[in-house]
């Protein structure tokens, strides 16, 4: 590496031009980068819609999921096949391992979904999950007028600007309900006519459709030829003509009577364009309210596009009249620019922190500036490469680079004292320099390669731990990289400028400068543990021993709530509660909302009106019971304790369901969930109630629920397939009359301003409101339905669960203890001691296994890095057994930052773990930096013990220096100082502290003594 610097300091002007040229380039490119608060997240899940309208669960699950899920058996890769059978619907989620080609995989589960029977009108489609799908901006439209005209004006105004707006790929408008065209004959009208309910059914049909009739060719231009016209209005379908049956009886006689005449539907049918039936409602700020959904390219700017729609809401208020107002219920760019802002002051101050440190250990301001100029140049090389990898500008990222600053500086902090050593021993500056990053090239190379080495796992691993921290250990690894880089060119020719030798130096009949202060301090501590070798390694073995026992007294959990400034809300009723019903206690929950201060605006969604953030991800829908509220704090709230709040005064009321809340940018690391299976229903049920009661039990759970705790009544008619054909009839006419008394029967779509309603045809009778009413209906001239079916009511499921086929059950809870682990543990117990049904088994998902993985991917990584790292320093020291005294570092490091954890009360997560595997190749360097000195001075013939103590002296500097320019570096984001990306900053930050401040003591202090001790037997052998 020596080459590098040579060049270097030969074409000093060059090197000055290029380091200009990296930070005008960054200067320029860095504005560019998208913000998100994290980086974009692609679940490995391809989920499967399906709706079958009017059928049950159970059918549903039958008819639909059975031979969807059959199918998709065949998809290569799937490592997991669940599915959810409700009322009319059908929900499946094929999950593939993480780092797939998401799309490969959602096609070769489309090519298995081709292959599929299922009955007519169900088709089903596929969808996969992404952050970026994710609306950036929510908006409520609320007016005083009319709603219809809102409606319009949002669709035909509001969201063609909203689409307009640079990165904006969809406006959506929500909340509408829609038109209908329905038919309503007149039975009498009708017989007298002759026609049927199945006349109109197939004038409908075979008219209102334009048909190609082929082309013809005249004088010289061929043109196409289209027979028939769509309908667009009302009016099309009242003057469609029906055409009565003729008379059986008059066939075969003279012209006696005349032909059947055509019949106007006008004239026996009233036609009416209606707004569809209610199945939700949606209200901001108890006002009835319609949504507008703005969702991002891959490419948008979420910051940007909030910008552009907040600069425009006045104007497009404007446009929806007198009376309108749109509200801001969600937007991201506060958060993601709240927190790029925090994490960026943390990481300027970390900056200011490191360079304070190096100033004071080095007392001159030249020096000083050479060293700094390290970090600037390293992380601007970093953000050039992070928009070289289309990577945003985020939290993960931001805290990538604010690790780094306390690192980076490291290789410059040891060359340039080296430097300064020799200058001041008195060399001059062309051969001073050049022997001096010579001398510590190979040692600031190995430490770096090291430090990068143990991010190369991260690639490898799959799980949420490569998805999230990917963008991380680029970031770190470029930066790194980047320092030795300015370490080896940048500041050798810096310190040729700037730096002069000491005036004490320059005088040829120089003495040895003298040892300072803390060089008198440290040197008789080394010549105590290289003579006391024995009892110092015993005291390292008490201190690992101390920590091993501290490992139980950790707090675990799995990713923290990000500190969103949204909470969202969900309250489940029982199945089969009408929307009247539902509203009404929708209601009283808004009343309670309305008593709370830090709750700025609020939004509800009753009967299905959309899912949650991580149920959106999955493809999961809400159900028709579900009332959903999204709630927008006000500026400066504390997410947690109005989430506290909010279950301390629900707990508080009684008749309103079950309500969950959670944090807005809650990761799901507090959810927890048990999946029961058993092949018998009654077994299920039984199991499914004994693991909730047990999760109920269990300290520190909340909210907890199964899927099977409700039933939902439903009316089920069984068709006597004799007596129906007694009369004529079909199972399938039964059922169609039965349908068409109930819903009426769609035919065909009319289109009108850029509207479609579907065009319904009923009986013309009043609609059933009771069992009695629907025995009562006509299925044939003179046939009630109960002639032929028996009508009952039943109990059902109110949905079916499969996991990889099986029948099963699922109950979750929210964990509210400060330890998911030790939870986890207790849940565990819990149900080991239940006594189960004969047929039934659980298992523990949620959180709990997301956890269990993700800790068993970081030992794996670790495990690999430590691997990688002795390999790096076997080639460097040439030797096996030095790399193996070297390692001795890293369960020191456990040391620390254990203590550090339990100091500060801070569980132990992923963000944690990613720290301590950092730490594994942080650790070494210092010993790396000190072995090497003390190898070159034995191969000058230097005698171990005064090597070691001679090596020791001339480190202690730059390791303390590296040391502590990295620990108060990171000092801000350890204490949280602006609150911004704290659950992943923070206990990452107090892992790589605590594990430094440990580690770098025992490698002063043991690393010389375990030396001393295996280099004089290796001497006593060779003698």
């Amino acid at each position: 590496m020596s080459i590098v610097t040579r060049w270097s300091l030969a074409n000093r002007g060059l090197v000055a031009l290029l380091t200009l040229v990296v930070a005008g380039v960054a200067a320029y490119l860095t504005p560019t980068l998208q913000q998100q608060f994290l980086p974009s997240l692609t679940l490995p899940t391809v989920s499967v819609a399906a709706a079958y309208p009017g059928a049950s669960p159970d059918i549903v699950a039958d008819k639909v999921t059975d031979p969807i899920e059959d199918a998709l058996g065949s998809v290569d890769d799937a490592t997991e096949i669940t599915s959810t059978s409700s009322d009319g619907t059908a929900g499946i989620r094929v999950s593939f391992d993480y780092g797939g080609d998401i799309d490969a995989e959602r096609a070769d589960v489309d090519r298995a979904l081709a292959t599929v029977t299922l009955p007519d009108g169900v088709d089903p489609k596929t969808s996969v999950g992404s952050t970026d799908d994710l609306p950036v901006m929510q908006l409520a439209a609320t007016t005083t007028k009319d709603a219809d005209a809102l409606a319009r004006k949002l669709d035909d105004t509001v969201a063609p600007r909203l689409r307009s707006i640079d990165g904006v790929a969809d406006a959506t408008v929500t909340g509408d309900r829609g038109k209908v065209v329905t038919i309503k004959p007149d039975t009498d009208a009708l017989a007298d006519k002759g026609l049927t309910l199945q006349s109109i059914s197939d004038a409908v049909k075979r008219a209102g459709t334009a048909t190609p009739a082929g082309s013809i060719t005249a004088h010289g231009k061929t043109l196409t030829v289209q027979a028939g016209d769509s309908y667009t209005a009302v009016k099309d379908l009242e003057d469609l003509y029906l055409t009565p049956a003729a008379d059986p009886a008059a066939a075969g006689r003279q012209r006696a009577t005349k032909e059947p005449r055509p019949v106007r539907l006008g004239d026996v049918a009233k036609v009416s364009l209606d707004d569809k039936q209610a199945t939700s409602l949606s209200r901001t700020n108890g006002r009835d309210s319609l949504g507008v959904s703005i969702t991002a390219d891959p490419d948008g700017n979420a910051v940007s596009i909030s910008r552009d729609v907040r600069d425009r809401l006045d104007d497009l208020t404007d446009t929806l009249g007198s009376g309108a107002k749109l509200t801001v219920i969600s937007d991201r760019a506060p958060d993601i620019t709240g927190a790029i802002d925090d994490v960026s002051t943390e990481g300027l101050l970390g900056l200011a922190m490191a360079v304070l440190v190096i100033l004071v250990f080095l007392a001159s301001i030249r020096s000083t500036l050479v060293t700094a100029v390290s970090i600037p140049l390293s992380v601007l090389i970093a953000l050039i490469a992070l928009w070289a990898q289309d990577y945003t500008l985020d939290i993960i990222t931001l805290g990538a680079l604010t690790i780094a600053i306390g690192r980076v500086v490291d290789d410059s902090i040891v060359v340039l004292e080296n430097i300064r050593r020799h200058l001041s021993e008195g060399e001059n500056r062309r051969t001073a320099v050049p022997a001096a990053v010579r001398e510590v090239a190979g040692a600031v190379t190995a430490s770096t390669i090291t430090t990068v080495a143990v991010f190369l796992p991260i690639g490898f691993v799959g799980g949420i731990i490569g998805e999230v921290f990917g963008p991380f250990s680029v970031t770190v690894t470029v930066a790194l990289l980047a320092s030795l880089l300015v370490a080896l060119t940048v500041v050798p020719v810096g310190a040729y400028w700037f730096m002069k030798p000491p005036k004490a130096t320059r005088e040829p009949d120089r003495r040895p400068p003298r040892p300072g202060l803390l060089q008198r301090g440290y040197v008789p501590i080394l010549r105590f543990v290289t003579r006391h070798r024995l009892s110092t390694v015993a005291v390292g073995l008490l201190i690992l021993i101390g920590t091993a026992a501290a490992v139980p007294q950790l707090k675990t959990s799995f990713l923290d709530d990000s500190g969103a400034s949204t909470v969202n809300m969900t309250q489940t009723l029982p199945a089969g509660t009408s929307l009247e019903a539902a509203d009404a206690k929708a209601k009283r929950v808004e009343r309670l909302l309305r008593g709370i201060d830090a709750i700025d605006t609020y939004q509800v969604n009753v009967g299905g009106g959309g899912s949650g953030t991580r149920a959106q991800l999955r493809g999961q829908t809400s159900t028709s019971t579900d009332i959903r509220y999204a709630l927008r704090l006000a500026d400066g709230s504390d997410a947690d304790a109005v989430t506290s709040e909010l279950r301390s005064t629900l707990d508080d009321q009684s008749g309103l369901g079950a309500i969950s809340v959670a944090d807005g940018g809650a990761m799901g690391g507090d959810t927890l969930e048990v999946d029961v299976s058993a092949d018998d229903a009654d077994v299920l049920a039984r199991a499914s109630h004994q693991v909730a009661d047990a999760m109920s039990d269990t300290p520190g759970v909340v909210e907890v629920s199964s899927n099977l705790s409700q039933t939902a009544s439903r009316v089920d008619i069984s068709v006597d397939r004799s007596a129906a054909a007694d009369h004529g009839l079909t199972e399938t006419d039964v059922a169609a009359a039965a349908t068409l008394a109930v819903r009426g029967t769609t035919l065909a779509q009319l289109t009108f301003d850029d509207t479609t309603a579907d065009v319904v045809l009923e009986s013309g009778g009043a609609t059933p409101t009771s069992l009695e009413d629907l025995r009562d209906i006509e299925v044939a001239k003179g046939v009630r339905l109960d002639d032929v079916a028996d009508v009952a009511r039943v109990d059902g499921p109110v949905s079916v669960d499969h996991v990889d086929g099986d029948r099963t059950a699922v109950v979750t809870g929210t964990n509210t203890a400060d330890s998911l682990g030790a939870t986890t543990k207790a849940l565990t117990a819990r149900l080991g001691d239940l006594d189960l049904p004969a047929g039934a088994a659980y298992a523990i998902g949620g959180a709990s296994r997301q956890q269990s993985e993700s800790f068993g991917d970081l030992g794996l990584a670790m495990a690999v890095a430590i691997v990688l790292v002795f390999l790096v320093m076997a080639i460097t020291f040439r030797s096996v057994v030095q790399p193996l005294i070297l390692l001795v570092s890293i369960p020191f490091a456990a040391t620390g930052a254990i203590g550090l954890l339990l100091a500060t009360d801070t569980p132990l997560g992923l963000a944690a773990g990613i720290g301590l595997l950092m730490l594994v190749g942080i650790v070494v360097t210092n010993a790396i930096v000190l072995i090497d000195l003390i190898n070159q001075y034995r191969a000058k013939g230097m005698p171990l013990r005064e090597a070691v103590i001679e090596g020791g002296r001339h480190r202690l500097r730059p390791i303390l220096m590296t040391a502590l320019a990295t620990i108060f570096a990171l000092t801000p984001m350890a204490v949280g100082l602006t609150g911004g990306g704290t659950f992943i900053s923070t206990p990452l930050a107090i892992v790589v502290i605590g594990g430094l401040v440990s580690s770098t003591v025992l490698t002063l202090v043991l690393v010389p003594a375990l030396y001393t001790m295996v280099e004089r037997r290796r001497e006593a052998r060779a003698s």
